[in-house]
């Protein structure tokens, strides 16, 4: 497992395994969000498997799929609503990077664009090419 910190508060990851919720537990996650579409690959673990993983050990699962067809209002609403709370929060797909847009437009208007695309880069992402979805958001 591969977790890379955003903030103090949101980290994202690879995709998690059922093995991993313990330590995800112990590192004092109180949500994940599940950012990957089931059946993306043949050896992905499902949702459900996840979340029931995830609720054994008392950690909320959201499920927030994002698949070929992109970003929706509804999904950035839904991402800020599994935010809003001061909890940490560890959000997964297949590589980290859905989970990093999804985070990113979901600060939009709350965060600088560009504090939230170095924060992305410290993690290890580059979303500047969302700099004007970021700003837009924010007017």
């Amino acid at each position: 497992m591969e977790l890379k910190k955003i903030n103090d508060r949101v980290s994202v990851s690879p995709q998690i395994l059922v093995e991993d919720i313990a330590a995800i537990k112990q590192a004092g996650f109180k949500t994940i969000i599940n950012n990957r579409p089931d059946g993306e690959a043949p050896d992905q673990p499902t949702s459900a498997e996840i979340k029931a993983a995830a609720q054994a050990e008392g950690i909320k699962f959201v499920e927030i799929p994002m698949g070929r067809e992109g970003v929706s209002p509804e999904m950035i609403a839904q991402t800020q609503s599994a935010f809003a709370g001061d909890e940490p929060v560890l959000a997964y797909c297949r590589s980290g990077t859905r989970s990093t847009t999804l985070w990113a437009l979901s600060q939009a208007g709350k965060q600088d664009a560009q504090d939230i695309i170095k924060a992305a880069a410290n993690a290890g992402y580059d979303i500047s090419h969302l700099s004007n979805h970021l700003v837009q958001q924010a007017d």
